[in-house]
């Protein structure tokens, strides 16, 4: 087994952390499928208001990825097609019946496997809608079924991030399916890489993961995100063909093989949920597009309250009223901090969580923080502190990639290792001009793919 230690980083010590504790909640009235939170994806729906549907039943397809088609979570009624601005879907909702439908898919066994021809298995996953769980680097999109065989896949089981599942939660007396998703990853790509962290790593003892050919257990220590697939294949790669492997995480390989063991697309995901704000410290099991309010418990309003999908620094926010995404396995409640702070200008700040040693917070290691949205003043120009290379995992300069952007110097901020950025937003946290750093660059980023896809 190949030990990484990653030296940069950062780890945040908020309140609100979730407990260990696994709670069963009962099926919601509704699911919904979100297209609008799917990067680079251009939605065909295949339903109208109205139309019945199960559960594994095409919803949409992509326009821009010819062949990949999401299906529904449940089974029921589809009661609306929410669009946004310019007509952008946002969500397709589906009212859930208490006796639910399932489409059947061809299930294989696992012995049948290594059998199996990889365009027939490629086949079967986008059928089964399952293919969108597979990423590729370093644009995070979902790869072509047709694209040749990347030279790795990197699976993440464990996460620095401090509100996501951990994985021996939701990999409990599931060992077996982890060891049939592996298998059917090892037909897909060169190598299989199976990343957790040292203290996780005696979880695959007994999964036969570390004597299977082809397949390279890898532990890592570091702060966040130490164990995202980018910073991993940055600190392992080889060559340049290396740069668009592609990654899916831990319980999405569950999913995935779920739906080959068994023949039916999988409903069931397992969720953390924490924040200072949040009534709920723990991990939840639900289904995949459940209602946020049924996870959150009925916290206070979006006000008061920022629900956030996703990691804390790199998620996005949500409407209480809003759903689940197709991704995501965590849901973050953090006070909106409108709250003018009496004489904030002179206060030593022992209790502001920051990355700069200008506050007394600096000698409070133990206790965590309870932290807020509040950003605490307005952009202002670079200072170049120096703060934003100093922790990014990539060791790209991201403030001199930000200005090459400004100025338009696309060739510049790529020879800066624009495509290396993993999307942390931990350059956005430190920076103490306030600059959107993580939007700058994973924009630029966008528009490049965009522009080679034309």
């Amino acid at each position: 087994m190949i030990s990484i230690h990653l030296k940069k980083g950062y780890d945040l010590n908020l309140a609100g952390k979730p407990s260990r504790e696994l709670k069963t909640l009962p099926s919601p009235d509704q699911v919904a499928l979100l297209p609008d939170q799917l990067p680079f994806v251009k939605p065909r729906l295949k339903v109208k208001t109205g139309d019945r549907v199960q559960v594994g039943s095409v919803l949409f397809e992509d326009k821009a990825n010819p062949g990949v088609k999401f299906v529904s979570p449940g089974g029921g009624t589809v009661v609306e097609i929410r669009y946004g601005p310019r007509r952008v879907i946002e969500a397709v909702v589906i009212r859930l019946d208490e006796d639910e439908a399932f489409t059947e898919f061809p299930p294989i066994p696992e012995n049948r496997i290594p059998d199996v021809a990889r365009d027939r298995l490629v086949a079967a996953l986008v059928d089964g809608g399952v293919w969108p769980l597979i990423r590729e680097l370093p644009f995070r999109n979902i790869p072509r079924p047709d694209a040749n065989m990347p030279s790795a896949v990197f699976v993440s089981l464990s996460s620095e991030e401090p509100f996501q599942p951990a994985p021996g939660v939701y990999l409990r007396d599931r060992a077996d399916l982890l060891r049939y998703g592996a298998g059917v990853l090892r037909r897909l790509a060169k190598r299989v890489i199976v990343s957790i962290a040292d203290r996780d790593a005696d979880l695959l003892a007994g999964t036969g993961l570390e004597d299977a050919p082809d397949c390279f257990p890898v532990r890592y220590r570091g702060h966040y995100p130490a164990g995202d697939p980018g910073v991993l294949l940055y600190r392992t790669k080889r060559t340049a063909k290396e740069n668009r492997s592609w990654f899916i995480h831990g319980q999405d390989l569950l999913l995935l093989a779920g739906l080959l063991r068994d023949g039916v697309f999988p409903t069931e995901r397992t969720v953390v949920v924490g924040g200072a704000a949040s009534p709920v410290h723990g991990h939840i099991r639900t289904r995949i597009g459940a209602p946020l309010v049924h996870l959150s418990g009925g916290a206070g309003p979006n006000g008061d309250t920022r629900y956030i999908q996703g990691g804390l620094l790199s998620g996005y926010a949500a409407p209480r009223e809003g759903h689940l995404g197709l991704y995501e396995t965590a849901l973050t409640l953090i006070p909106e901090g409108k709250e003018r702070e009496l004489f904030g200008f002179i206060r030593p700040g022992y209790h502001k969580p920051s990355y700069s040693r200008a506050f007394l917070s600096v000698f409070r290691t133990a206790a965590p923080f309870a932290g807020n949205c509040n950003t605490h003043g307005e952009e202002r120009a670079c200072i170049n502190c120096g703060y934003c290379a100093r922790v990014c995992p990539v060791d790209i300069l991201p403030r001199y990639t930000m200005k090459a952007l400004r100025a338009d110097e696309i060739e510049e901020a790529l020879t800066l290792g624009l495509l290396d950025c993993v999307e942390c937003g931990l350059c956005t946290y430190v920076c103490p001009s306030k600059v959107e750093l993580l939007q700058t660059l994973k924009h630029a980023k966008a528009r490049y793919h965009r522009e080679m896809n034309r």
